[in-house]
């Protein structure tokens, strides 16, 4: 709200003389963050934009593949058909099989899928279904090495696990500030490979016309840029507050929740812990889950999602610095009441 307040002082001194500068200052403590050069990366309003931005970005034939999952966020999985429909490529969605064991079976489950026709991996780096960390590295490996082109889908990821997008070396990865890394909403990021940016249109082309990748995406008439220019606050304020020791808490929070759910409700998890970090998935014996989720939130105050997926019901359970065990007992209880018939307590 400063910089909204900065901007509304002198609209035309912030936007014509100062933003050059101020988004560039903003985006070097990301880039610093994320471990990548701040001219490989544009601000976007939410990673569905830099999904989209990508995905339209390809030169795509009829009867090419895109590779991906049945866990992946089902907004993006439609920008996928779009393409298709426009390309005549095919979205194909491999099933991974749950529980997950280890990162090695996932990975050679995946890659079996790959075909000469594949030209595409698209992957969420924490799944928005399942909240699962995939074993991405490997995988963007082997694509690096096969010619494939590789899209992550890091929405979740900033500020919840460790992100090195030189280690990573994806061809495209986009994530979110306004989730996990506690900035405003509307403050996300696309990274795309040098040698691939000159491909990356804008949605709106203005005065970025000609330039560089940076201004292309970055001069897009006249907004409020305020959530882009926050994030170095947001990161100022996880270091202050020792953020590693937080998400260490959260994650305890949310294993311990885990065990709970799952000892009440008889089902399996759908990993071990080590593939979650403040965010997990938990089956849910069958229910309506529309009416569970109205229920919790109607009856007891508690928002959580509560969906189904693949034909089964599950919980999602997020735990942020600010949530404690009173928050989780609450959830507990609530379910306890809700799923009584089904429910072990």
């Amino acid at each position: 709200q400063q910089w909204q307040l900065e901007l509304e002082r002198q609209p035309v001194e912030f936007l014509g003389r100062r933003i050059d500068d101020l988004l560039q200052q903003a985006m070097q403590p990301l880039a610093e963050y994320l471990n990548a050069d701040a001219d490989d990366l544009v601000f976007v309003q939410n990673a569905t934009t830099g999904v989209n931005l990508a995905a339209r970005s390809l030169p795509l034939q009829p009867g090419d593949e895109i590779l991906s999952t049945d866990h992946e966020y089902g907004a993006c999985a439609n920008t996928w058909r779009f393409v298709c429909q426009q390309t005549g490529a095919q979205y194909i969605e491999r099933p991974i099989p749950l529980p997950l064991t280890t990162s090695e079976t996932f990975v050679e489950h995946f890659w079996a899928g790959v075909t000469t026709r594949t030209k595409v991996i698209y992957l969420s780096h924490i799944t928005s279904p399942t909240a699962l960390s995939f074993p991405i590295a490997e995988i963007i490996r082997r694509a690096r090495e096969a010619g494939i082109i590789t899209i992550i889908d890091g929405a979740h990821a900033p500020g919840h696990i460790a992100v090195d997008l030189r280690a990573l070396d994806a061809d495209f990865y986009t994530g979110n500030c306004h989730k996990w890394l506690c900035a405003p909403k509307g403050a996300a990021f696309l990274y795309a490979r040098r040698e691939l940016q000159r491909s990356v249109q804008p949605s709106i082309i203005s005065w970025g016309y000609g330039l560089a990748f940076k201004y292309l995406h970055q001069m897009q008439g006249t907004r409020d840029p305020a959530a882009y220019l926050s994030v170095p606050a947001a990161l100022d304020f996880q270091r202050q507050h020792h953020w590693d020791d937080v998400r260490a808490r959260c994650h305890k929070l949310v294993i311990s929740t885990v065990d709970e759910l799952t000892r009440r409700s008889g089902l399996d998890p759908l990993a071990g812990e080590s593939w979650f970090g403040q965010m997990a998935a938990v089956p849910l014996p069958s229910c309506d889950a529309q009416t569970v989720k109205q229920r919790l939130y109607d009856d007891h105050c508690v928002e959580v999602p509560v969906f189904t997926w693949n034909n089964r019901q599950y919980v999602r359970i997020s735990i942020q610095g600010y949530n404690s065990q009173a928050d989780t007992d609450r959830l507990l209880g609530a379910l306890d009441e809700i799923l009584t018939a089904d429910w072990r307590v």
